[in-house]
Parts: structure tokens; sequence; C-alpha cells
């Protein structure tokens, strides 16, 4: 018994070892098929499964607050305050007061205009009889005399003759340049009223030589028209130029420079009883250049006896003696400091007043 069974038993645990390599040599082949046709050097990874799509809100997205940067040195409230300031101050430096400009160049002409208009005509005739007085053609009064009386019976000639239009154009012009220059400083200056005036050293420049271009124009034309009757006409020497030329700047300075600064002294002297009637800017306009026409005069008187009795080669005029030119000059100078006072007055005194005060009316208007 125990010999039949044995066997049998070994056999079936051999068969059983058999089955379970058999089997587990299949599948080991199978699954290294599966290995190459899949191309996997090892195990296939397990599927994964499609997770779903969120939906999202359509919902705005909540903001999302950013902090300020923190301030630095160089934005503090006070540099931000200095910075402005400074760019303000530069912004209204570069600005030009152009508010209306062309009709303030027009009311400049036109102030300049009516004061030459009023002034020419005693201006005209008070050279016209201080040339002819020093030249010996006649007295001081019979030359005005002479001018009165063309001025009254015909006076489309008078002012249509070449006198009077040199002395209008020589004020209108003198006029025109000191009221130009006011309106490019009310220009520059924003903060300039347009009725203002200046007195500085631009003014006395160009006010002093559009004078004197126009003066010493006028003053040739004149000592050839009513000069020395001796002689021919010829042109006026360049001393003459020169005394004339010192004779307009210190007319100049005392018509336009001098009454703005003199002016306020004045007002702290006169009383108010005075002032009722006269203030102290006309008094100074009045009084500044006439009184300088006491030093110009002699120079005035100088220069003409340069032209109307010229020292050449033939005839020698001495400087002293009774026939010289100082004593030339002292035996006229009286008269003809007030003849130059005369003219003075009414050229640079009313004229200055009314051209001011025209202008001062006229750009109140505009502003």
């Amino acid at each position: 018994m125990m010999r039949e069974g044995g066997p049998t038993q070994q056999q079936a645990l051999a068969s059983s070892t058999s089955t379970t390599a058999e089997d587990s040599t299949t599948s080991s082949t199978t699954n290294m098929r599966d290995v190459g046709d899949a191309g996997w050097t090892t195990a296939p990874p397990p599927p994964t499964t499609a997770l779903p799509t969120p939906k999202f809100s359509s919902l705005p997205s909540p903001a999302i607050a950013i902090p300020p940067p923190a301030p630095t040195h160089s934005s503090s409230p006070a540099k931000k305050q200095m910075i402005t300031q400074h760019a303000d101050s530069a912004r209204v430096d570069t600005q030009l007061n152009t508010h209306r400009l062309g009709m303030r160049v027009a009311i400049d002409a036109a102030a300049a205009a009516s004061a030459g208009v009023l002034v020419a005509p005693l201006i005209t005739m008070i050279d016209k009889g201080i040339i002819e007085n020093a030249s010996g053609r006649c007295s001081l009064k019979e030359s005005l005399k002479g001018s009165l009386r063309e001025l009254a019976t015909t006076p489309l000639k008078f002012i249509g003759g070449r006198p009077f239009v040199l002395i209008l154009s020589l004020y209108f012009g003198t006029y025109f340049t000191a009221n130009s220059i006011d309106t490019v400083s009310s220009t520059l200056t924003p903060s300039t009223p347009l009725t203002a005036t200046t007195s500085g050293t631009s003014k006395f420049i160009a006010t002093s030589s559009a004078n004197l271009a126009l003066c010493l124009y006028k003053d040739s034309r004149f000592t050839q028209l009513f000069g020395s009757t001796t002689s021919a006409a010829r042109p006026v020497p360049l001393p003459t130029f020169a005394l004339f030329t010192v004779r307009d700047c210190l007319t100049i300075f005392a018509s336009f420079n001098l009454p703005p600064i003199i002016a306020p002294h004045l007002e702290h002297r006169m009383s108010e009883e005075v002032k009722k009637y006269v203030g102290a800017a006309s008094v100074a306009q009045f009084a500044t250049p006439a009184a300088v026409q006491l030093f110009s005069t002699p120079l005035h008187l100088l220069g003409l006896d340069l032209y109307n009795r010229p020292s050449d080669g033939a005839k020698k005029v001495s400087v002293w003696g009774a026939d010289g030119r100082v004593n030339q000059v002292v035996k006229n100078w009286g008269m003809s400091a007030i003849a130059r006072m005369g003219r003075i007055v009414p050229a640079f005194g009313v004229g200055g007043v009314v051209n001011a005060k025209v202008r001062r009316g006229l750009m109140r208007r505009v502003e």
C-alpha cells in the first residue's frame, strides 16, 4: 500500500509543478509580448481618470488694492511745493502780455501825433527865429512876427511848408519812440500796468537815438534854409553836429528821465493846497527841460557860429576877442536861452504832459 500510494503522490506533485511552471512561462511570455508590442520597458501605468473641467463663475474678479509707493525724500510735500512754485514762476516769466497789442501801438502813435501837432507851430517859429537871429538875417522879434503873420493869413501854406513838416516829424518820432518803450516794457513784464511809464537806461538810449537822428537832420536843414546869407548853402560841419548831439542829449535826459526821478521829491514838498491845482509830475515835466536850457543853449549857439562863420585858410575866426566865438555866444545867450525855454516848455513840457495824459487815458480803456 505504502509503495503503491507513494509514486502516485509524487506523480501528482510533479504534474502540478509542471503545470504551474507552464502557466508561469506562458504568463511571462504573454507579458513580454505585450511589452514588445507596446514599447514598455516596465509594466504599463494604470489608466488615468479625466478630471471634470471646472466651470468659472461669470462674476467679476475682486479688485486687488495696490498700496502706493512709500514716500521718498524727493517726493516730500515741501519739495513738491517748491518745484511747483519754481515751474509757475518760470511759466509766468516766459509769458508776454500781448493783449490788444496792435491797439496799444496805435494809441502810442495817436498820443505822439496829438502832442506833435499841438507843439509844432510854435516851435517852428522859435527855431526859425533863433537861427535867423544868429545868422544876422533879422532879429528874433522880427522873425517871430513874420511867422505869426504867415500862420494867420496863410495857415495851409505854413502847415504844408518844409519847416513845419520837419518839426512835426521830429516830435512825433521822439514821443512815439518813448511811448513804444513803455509798451514794450508792459509787454515783456505782464505785471506792469499798461499805463506805466519807464525811466531806465533803455528808454534814454532809444529816445535819444531817435531824437538825435531826427533833430540833427532838422537842424541841418534849418541851418541851410535860414543860415548866413553871405555864403552859399553848404554841408553842416562835424563839430556843429557834435555840439548839437550833446545839446540834444541834455534835453532828452531832462525831459524823459529826470521828471520821474524828481516828481516824488516834489510830491513831499508841495502843500495840499498847491496839489489841488497842479501835480508834482506836471511841475517836474515843465521845470526840468526848461532849466537845462541854461546849459545847452551855449552849445547850440556855438554850433551855429561854426556854421555861419567857418574858419578856413583865408579867414581865421578867433575864440576870444571882441569878434571871437565866445563873445558871440555870450552876446546871444540870454535872449536865445529864453527863446529856447519858450520852445522847450511846449515841446517837452506841454507836449510831454499831453502825450502822457492822452496815452494814459486811452490805455485805461484797453486794460
